[in-house]
C-alpha cells in the first residue's frame, strides 16, 4: 500500500519505540512530537499527515487543548485520543470533539493498528464488505424475481432490494449500484407481470389472501390501534416511497420506537384522487362515486379532487362502528405545518387526530415544473436527501418531538410512492383524456398494449365508467405516457422526473409504521 503518515504526540516516546517500529513494518511513516505546541506546528506546516495519535497529558497544553487547535486548521484529520485516565468527562470532552477513537494506555501494537484502520481504513473496509455481501445476495434476489412470488414475498424482496441500494449508495464506489439498479429495473419488469395477473382477482375476492390494500388499511390496520390507545395520531404524508422512509426513521427514533414496520399495497391508479380517497373512505373508486356522488369527482369533472376525505373518514367510521371524536388537518404550505404545531395542545382531548401531509407530493410535482427542484432531484440519491433535508427542518418534525413528550402513539403511512421514470411510451387519446403520466383513462386511447397495464371494462377494478368505451391504461415499470405530437419536446421535459399513478414496486409497495413514544 501507499505509506501512510502519521503523527504521534506523546512525552513518553522513547517507551513507545516498539509501537513505532511495529507500525514501520505495516508501512506507515511516523513522525513525533514530545508536545502539544509541536504537534500543532507539525500539522500547520504539513498537509500530507492522514492521522494523528495525541496524548492527553503533555507538558504545556493538554491534548484536548491541541485536539481543538488542530481541528480548527484540519478539521477531517483523523485523531486518536491515548490517555491514562478513564475519567468521564475527559471521554466526553473527547468525543464531544469529534475524535476519531479513544483508547486507554497501556495500549499495545495491534490496538494502535487497529484504530488507525478504523480511522483510516474504514471507508475501504466497509465499502469492500458491502459490495461482496450484495454480490453473494445478488444472485438470491434474482432467483427470487423471476420465481412464482406471492405478494408476501414480493413485499419482501422489495425491502431486500431497498435495503441494498440504501446500503450501496453510501459508498464512494458506486458500481455494485449500477449492478443493483439494473436488479431493480428486473425486478419491477417482472413485478409488472404479477399486478397485471393479479390485481383484478383481488378487488373481486378471487384470492383467498389478498393483500391489505388502500380501501382495506384502516379496517385491516388502523381500526386495533384506534381501539386500544386513549389518544393516537394518524400522519399521512403524501407520496412517501418505503426508501424515503427509511431515511427519515433515524430522526424520528430519536423520539419513537418502531413497534411495527409494515407496507401495504396501493390501490390503481397510485394517485392521490383515488388511493388517498380510498383510505379515508374504505372503499374503491366506483363504490365512492356509487355512495357518495357528493364528494367524488372523475377525471373529467372540473373541481378539486380530494376536497371531502375528512367526510369519508367520518362515514367509513360510522360504518365500522366506532363513534369518536376526532380532528382533520391538511398541510400543504410551511405556514400552516407551524400553525398546527403551535396549536398541538388543542387536539388532545380527541381520540383520533389524522393530519395530511402534502409536502413530498408538492416536491415531486414541482420536480417537473421547477428548475431549482429539477436541478437538486434528478437522482434516487438526491430525492432521498432532499426528503431527509425538508423532514429535519419541517414542523411535522416539530409535531412528532411534542407528540413523543406527551407520551402520544403515532402511525406514520401514507398514499402511494413515486418513480423515477426514463422510458417514453407513446399513446393517443382526445382532449378530455386526463393529464397523468402514469395512466390514461378515455374513451379513444390508442396505444401499444404491451407496453401497458390495460383495464378494458374500468368496473372489472373499481374504477368509474364515464364514457361506455371508457378504459384505463397503466404506465409499467420506469415509463411514462408521450404524445406523438412535439415528443421529443414532451421526452426531455419529463424524462427522468418523479412520478406516480402507474405499476411499479416504488409506487405500489408503500410504508404502514406504528410507533410509540421512547
Amino acid at each position: 500500500m501507499d505509506t501512510i503518515k502519521i503523527l504521534w504526540a506523546d512525552d513518553e516516546m522513547e517507551l513507545l519505540k516498539p509501537h513505532l517500529l511495529f507500525l514501520n513494518s505495516k508501512g506507515y511513516e511516523v513522525l513525533t512530537a514530545l508536545s502539544g505546541d509541536e504537534a500543532f506546528d507539525i500539522v500547520k506546516e504539513d498537509n500530507n499527515i492522514n492521522a494523528v495519535l495525541l496524548d492527553e497529558n503533555m507538558p504545556g497544553i493538554t491534548g484536548l487543548e491541541t485536539l481543538l487547535k488542530i481541528k480548527q486548521i484540519r478539521k477531517d484529520l483523523p485523531v486518536i485520543m491515548i490517555t491514562k485516565s478513564e475519567e468521564e468527562q475527559i471521554m466526553d470532552d473527547a468525543i464531544g470533539s469529534n475524535i476519531a477513537d479513544y483508547l486507554i494506555k497501556p495500549v499495545n501494537p495491534n490496538q494502535i493498528l487497529l484504530s488507525l484502520k478504523k480511522a483510516l481504513d474504514n471507508k475501504r473496509l466497509v465499502s469492500e464488505k458491502t459490495n461482496t455481501e450484495y454480490r453473494k445476495d445478488f444472485g438470491n434476489i434474482g432467483m427470487q424475481i423471476n420465481d412464482n412470488l406471492t405478494w408476501e414475498e414480493w413485499t419482501e424482496v422489495y425491502k431486500k432490494i431497498i435495503f441494498w441500494e440504501l446500503e450501496l449508495d453510501k459508498l464512494q464506489d458506486k458500481s455494485m449500484l449500477e449492478v443493483l439498479n439494473m436488479q431493480k429495473s428486473d425486478a419491477n419488469n417482472q413485478f409488472f407481470k404479477f399486478i397485471e395477473k393479479n390485481y383484478v382477482n383481488w378487488l373481486n375476492g378471487k384470492t383467498a389472501n389478498p393483500p391489505t390494500m388502500s380501501h382495506t388499511l384502516l379496517k385491516n390496520k388502523f381500526v386495533n390501534e384506534l381501539a386500544s390507545n386513549d389518544c393516537i395520531f394518524l400522519i399521512v404524508i403524501d407520496n412517501l416511497r418505503f426508501d424515503q422512509w427509511k431515511v427519515i426513521q433515524p430522526i424520528i427514533q430519536n423520539y419513537y420506537k418502531v413497534d411495527n414496520e409494515e407496507t401495504f399495497f396501493s390501490i390503481l391508479p397510485t394517485a392521490t384522487q383515488y388511493a388517498r380517497n380510498a383510505i379515508f373512505s374504505g372503499l374503491l373508486p366506483s363504490e365512492m362515486e356509487k355512495r357518495h356522488p357528493e364528494y367524488w369527482l372523475n377525471d373529467e369533472e372540473e373541481g378539486g379532487k380530494n376536497m371531502h376525505e375528512e367526510a369519508f373518514l367520518q362515514a367509513q367510521l360510522k360504518r365500522l362502528g366506532k363513534d369518536v371524536k376526532f380532528s382533520y388537518n391538511k398541510i400543504t404550505n410551511h405556514a400552516a405545518g407551524k400553525k398546527l404545531s403551535d396549536n398541538i395542545n388543542n387536539l388532545l382531548q380527541n381520540k383520533l387526530n389524522v393530519i395530511v401531509y402534502n409536502f413530498v407530493d408538492m416536491l415531486s410535482h414541482a420536480r417537473t415544473e421547477m428548475e431549482v427542484i429539477r436541478e437538486l432531484a434528478d437522482d434516487e440519491p438526491a430525492y432521498r436527501s432532499i426528503t431527509y433535508s425538508w423532514f429535519e427542518h419541517s414542523p411535522l418534525l416539530d409535531i412528532i418531538k411534542q407528540l413523543a413528550d406527551k407520551k402520544i402513539k403515532i402511525v406514520i403511512t401514507t398514499d402511494h410512492g413515486t418513480v423515477h421514470v426514463h422510458e417514453p411510451t407513446k399513446i393517443l387519446g382526445d382532449k378530455n383524456v386526463n393529464s397523468n403520466l402514469r395512466y390514461k383513462q378515455g374513451k379513444a386511447l390508442d396505444y401499444n398494449a404491451k407496453e401497458v397495464f390495460e383495464i378494458k371494462n374500468p368496473a372489472d377494478a373499481f374504477l368509474p365508467k364515464q364514457h361506455p368505451s371508457s378504459r384505463f391504461v397503466f404506465a409499467r415499470e420506469d415509463r411514462f405516457f408521450a404524445y406523438p405530437n412535439n415528443f421529443n419536446h414532451y421526452v426531455n421535459y419529463y424524462k427522468n422526473t418523479f412520478q406516480h399513478g402507474g405499476v411499479s414496486l416504488e409506487e405500489m409497495i408503500i410504508p404502514y409504521i406504528t410507533l410509540s413514544a421512547k
